[in-house]
């Protein structure tokens, strides 16, 4: 099985949001949620994360998560994840409330692609405080891919985690979290990287962006968003349309798209100091805006 018709099918079996300049969507992945332990790597920017999500949240923005939003390969279950950052997966109730959430299954959450895993670990909680169990996300349904697609353009943008073009992590993800679970995150904090992750791996992540603008240019330069290697991209109007929202994972910082007025935007979230010495959470503009049309025209 190719890394082209994995992309495909991912991209048949997609589900289809409409939109149109009105309509306002922040993309995050690769956030890694973990344990809150020494190999938690979110949780060095889990207030930054929290305070951006807060502010789309206030703004009106749809979240789309494309891709290992939590970390399974190095934790055994969801329950201590949750309860580490419970104030992320209570936000991103508010937001499935208002059918505002959009989740993307990756490689380290490919257990997600199953419906009963999902019911018994994501529908409900266990309230210590109450003494019983309430509702999470619900009827929540995680997708290997979403397009959203222009009400008046008619233009698509396909968005997935990008694994589909990284046959170990895809085709032998079991195999990979295990050598992650008992070798990898006892490593990690002697600082010795994960040699099959692409986003530790730049020859990996080379092979990997390769095959996936090798798709896009087989199916009429498709607008494609990606996570996986970790490597924010904003291609130019005429190039590959192949973008990355990098990752939640950055040392101090989060990148992630926004897609707003009919443009997109690769955008940070990051610490930054006061003249008088204090801290604030402050969004920077990375890329963009860039005119979704600009990226047809090109096409055509």
């Amino acid at each position: 099985m190719s890394s082209n018709y994995r992309l495909s099918r991912a991209y048949e079996k997609a589900k289809a949001i409409s939109f149109d300049d009105s309509s306002k969507f922040v993309l995050f992945s690769d956030c890694h949620r973990g344990d809150n332990s020494f190999a938690d790597d979110f949780a060095n920017n889990r207030n930054i994360y929290f305070h951006a999500l807060k502010h789309y949240f206030r703004e009106g923005f749809q979240y789309c998560e494309l891709g290992d939003g939590d970390e399974l390969w190095e934790n055994l279950h969801f329950e201590p994840i949750f309860q580490a950052h419970k104030n992320v997966y209570k936000l991103l109730r508010e937001f499935h409330l208002q059918n505002r959430l959009h989740m993307v299954w990756g490689n380290h959450d490919m257990v997600y692609k199953d419906p009963t895993y999902i019911k018994k670990h994501l529908s409900t909680y266990f309230d210590r405080v109450e003494g019983r169990e309430k509702e999470l996300l619900g009827d929540i349904v995680y997708h290997e891919g979403i397009i959203l697609k222009h009400t008046q353009t008619q233009q698509e943008l396909f968005l997935t985690h990008g694994h589909q073009a990284d046959w170990w992590n895809y085709t032998f993800w079991r195999w990979g979290r295990f050598l992650v679970r008992v070798l990898w995150k006892p490593l990690q904090v002697w600082g010795i990287a994960d040699p099959t992750s692409p986003a530790k791996n730049y020859k990996e992540l080379i092979k990997v962006e390769r095959r996936i603008k090798k798709w896009i240019l087989n199916n009429g330069l498709l607008i494609t968003i990606v996570g996986h290697t970790h490597r924010p991209r904003f291609p130019e109007p005429g190039d590959i349309p192949l973008f990355n929202d990098g990752s939640c994972v950055h040392p101090r910082s989060i990148t992630g798209i926004e897609i707003e007025k009919g443009q997109i935007s690769l955008i940070k979230w990051h610490i930054a100091t006061k003249d008088d010495g204090t801290l604030q959470i402050v969004r920077v503009l990375l890329e963009g805006p860039q005119n979704l049309t600009d990226y047809m025209e090109a096409a055509d």
